[in-house]
């Protein structure tokens, strides 16, 4: 009875805590090389992965690049206001083309959702394009709604 009892507690505790993680998923298209927007892209998360490059309120910073590969970005952003990380993939599809890119951005929180920073996997991925300069790009385009990025509708990305 006391295993039956530990199995019905586990899965309510691993169900809860799924139901309150966060996840975003976004695509972009670029009308630059795909190697530009890895190049630029990674030069970023660099350039923000201390708390020194913080402004006040801003989330430019806190960024850890954790692994590359020629085609996958892994990185991790954590909140300078409540210290709470998302995990961040970033997959690229280089086009038939050499002046496109299609990339995919993936992102979940580490553990559960920040209730303060509640679009914390949204603004972790639009900051770095937008910090990176990449949205004013020939061809930027982006993709994303309600259903797979569920802090997209009304989000609250300043980067200072």
């Amino acid at each position: 009875m006391y295993t039956k009892s530990l199995l019905v507690a586990t899965f309510l505790v691993l169900g809860a805590t799924v139901a309150i993680t966060s996840e975003c998923k976004m695509i972009w298209i670029f009308g630059i090389p795909c190697r530009d927007v890895y190049v630029t892209l990674v030069t970023q998360i660099k350039n923000w992965r201390n708390v020194g490059s913080c402004i006040t309120g801003s989330q430019s910073c806190l960024y850890e690049l954790v692994s590359t590969t020629p085609y996958v970005i892994k990185a991790k952003h954590t909140s300078p206001r409540t210290k709470f990380s998302n995990t961040f993939l970033i997959i690229f599809n280089p086009a038939e083309e050499a002046t496109m890119c299609r990339v995919t951005g993936d992102s979940i929180s580490d553990f559960f959702v920040d209730p303060v920073d509640s679009d914390i996997n949204y603004c972790s991925l639009q900051n770095l394009i937008d910090g990176s300069g990449l949205s004013k790009v020939d061809g930027y385009k982006h993709f994303t709604n309600e259903y797979i990025c569920v802090e997209s509708h009304a989000p609250n990305c300043t980067i200072g």
